[in-house]
């Protein structure tokens, strides 16, 4: 899953492609370089970030979509909002990345449930200029568990297909760094609740801590393209069933030394 960013404020490639001619080339430049889905947002969701109106959600997104999935791409729409949703579909898109699982906007579920789309739950707790106060947790993997649990739950008291529900257990999302390697480590546990897994580590801060210098500076989102390169191959061992990417070719790359070495 290539990741188009159609924001001014994305935490790696905010202002990159704002406007909708440059994503556009850049959605079918990451369709030339292998991505099987591109995934067209319009918010940022980085600590911190305010939230836009509707109306400039909907301007910068929906060119993008109608492009794009004219040209044939499989497209995702990255939005907590029915009403963007919606419109998404309208416009083509066949998946509804939501990383609010349908808190932020239960209305969205009618919408999945009606158009028949693929839905992605993500576990989120709150909006990003609060979610870091809320990154509490006894036991993570149990408690992120739980709670995608019961998202499923209120997915199929909405009517959404189950066999159309992708998971994402929102690495960075009112999470420290040591609670989203405990959630890579403990995937099999997510795993268990019987639907695909999504993940979105690509260039998140928990790498940049890691590879941070010896003052504890981290990394700056650009240069942690080799950590993540060395987490794809362990991810499809696990047997994840998408890669949110910000570099295709990278990924693609590192999945046919895995592939051929199987």
């Amino acid at each position: 899953m290539g990741i188009v960013n159609v924001t001014p404020d994305s935490f790696s490639d905010g202002g990159l492609w704002a406007d909708p001619e440059t994503a556009i080339a850049h959605g079918f430049q990451l369709l030339d370089e292998g991505a099987d889905i591109v995934d067209v947002g319009g918010e940022s969701t980085r600590p911190g970030a305010t939230r836009p109106l509707v109306e400039e959600e909907l301007d910068r997104v929906l060119p993008v979509i109608t492009a794009l999935a004219q040209g044939g791409a499989t497209v995702s729409v990255d939005t907590m909002r029915a009403e963007v949703a919606a419109a998404a579909v309208g416009a083509g898109a066949t998946i509804v990345n939501d990383v609010s699982g349908g808190l932020a906007d239960p209305d969205i579920l009618r919408v999945v449930a009606d158009s028949g789309v693929t839905y992605v739950a993500m576990h989120w707790r709150a909006h990003s200029d609060r979610m870091q106060d809320l990154a509490t947790y006894d036991d993570v993997v149990a408690e992120v568990r739980s709670e995608l649990s019961e998202r499923l739950d209120a997915l199929a008291g909405a009517g959404v297909d189950p066999d159309r529900v992708i998971l994402d257990p929102g690495l960075g999302f009112a999470k420290t760094a040591d609670h989203n390697w405990e959630l890579i480590a403990g995937l099999d546990r997510l795993r268990d609740l019987g639907r695909p897994l999504l993940v979105g580590a690509s260039r998140k801060s928990f790498l940049g801590v890691l590879l941070g210098d010896e003052r504890g500076a981290p990394r700056p989102p650009t240069e942690r393209e080799h950590a993540h390169s060395a987490m794809v191959p362990l991810l499809a061992d696990m047997g994840v069933w998408g890669l949110r990417v910000h570099d295709v070719r990278a990924t693609r790359d590192a999945l046919a030394v895995w592939e051929r070495l199987r």
